[in-house]
This record gives C-alpha cells, sequence and structure tokens, in this order.
C-alpha cells in the first residue's frame, strides 16, 4: 500500500477543490471589511452612539493608522509597487499562461487586495488632508466599509465562477 497515494487521495491538494481555500477566502473579507483602516468597525458605531472617550479613542486610532500609511506609501512606496509589480507578473504568468491551479488561486485572492490597499491609502490622504472629525468622519469610514464590502463581493463572486469553472476542467464536467 502506497502511503503517499493514500494521503492524496483523502485530502484534495487541488486549490479550487480545497475547503481551506474558501474558508481562508471567507476569512480574508470577513476580516478585511471589518478592519476599516486598521479600526474595528464595531468601534465607529460605539463612538457615533456614545461619543467621549470612545470617539476620542477612535479619532486618534484613525489618526495614527492614517498616518502610518500615508508615511510607508511615502517611504518605500515606489519599492513595494515594483515587488507587487513582480509578484502578480509571476503569480499571472504561472496561473494563466501555465495553468498552475495555486497560482491562480493566490491571484484570486491577493489581487483585490492591491485595490483595497490603494483605497485605504485614498481614505487615509482624504481623512488626514481634510481633518475629518466626527459625523464627518464616521461617514467617510463607513462609505469606505460598503466600497471594501462591494469590492469583495465581485471578489468571491468571480473566485467562485474561477474556481468552479476549474473544478469542471479538472473532473471533467465540462469538455474544453
Amino acid at each position: 500500500m502506497d502511503w503517499y497515494k493514500t494521503v492524496f487521495e483523502l485530502i484534495d491538494l487541488r486549490s479550487f477543490s480545497n475547503l481551506w481555500y474558501w474558508i481562508a477566502l471567507a476569512v480574508l473579507w470577513s476580516t478585511t471589511s471589518h478592519w476599516v483602516l486598521g479600526v474595528p468597525f464595531d468601534m465607529v458605531g460605539r463612538a457615533r452612539r456614545a461619543g467621549g472617550e470612545t470617539a476620542e479613542d477612535l479619532h486618534a486610532l484613525v489618526g495614527i493608522n492614517a498616518r502610518r500609511l500615508l508615511f510607508i506609501a511615502r517611504v518605500s512606496g515606489l519599492w513595494l509597487i515594483g515587488l507587487m509589480a513582480f509578484f502578480f507578473t509571476m503569480l499571472i504568468v504561472l496561473g494563466f499562461v501555465y495553468w498552475v491551479e495555486f497560482a491562480q488561486a493566490v491571484f484570486l485572492l491577493l489581487a483585490p487586495m492591491v485595490i483595497v490597499g490603494a483605497l485605504s491609502l485614498s481614505t487615509a490622504q482624504e481623512i488626514t488632508l481634510q481633518e475629518l472629525e466626527g459625523e464627518a468622519l464616521y461617514r467617510r469610514l463607513g462609505r469606505h466599509r460598503m466600497t471594501v464590502q462591494a469590492i469583495g463581493m465581485v471578489s468571491i463572486f468571480i473566485t467562485s465562477l474561477w474556481g468552479m469553472w476549474q473544478n469542471m476542467q479538472v473532473f471533467n464536467l465540462w469538455p474544453d
């Protein structure tokens, strides 16, 4: 009896038919939509309702995280863009030219996060430049969260369609 064959039959290591991939996708988008600029969104609701010390804490956290994002972009933004371009080019070539399913899966996880990162940077810059406070800050954070959730819904939809198509290809349910 071949031990490796038994293990690989028991655990499907392909990305799109693996339950862990879909759990990771759900956790990624749940976490991304909950943490708005590094601040848990339930804190925004509490600050809006209660005000006082909670609102001060929220303003401090948003300010710290917004300045941190802008600092990282200023200091190492070009290097990060270059490294990300290399990494995503590698994923695209491996995944969609050489049909490596793992590269496709990683690309479908991370590509929308680049859009969310750019959106977060834009929101941080707007909050910092306009010095948003109070209700204006809460509205801006809410709008940011809604946009992130919309990106997440589209991303999950596209990933699930691609994953179903890949599974149909592998299991010969859909001929080429």
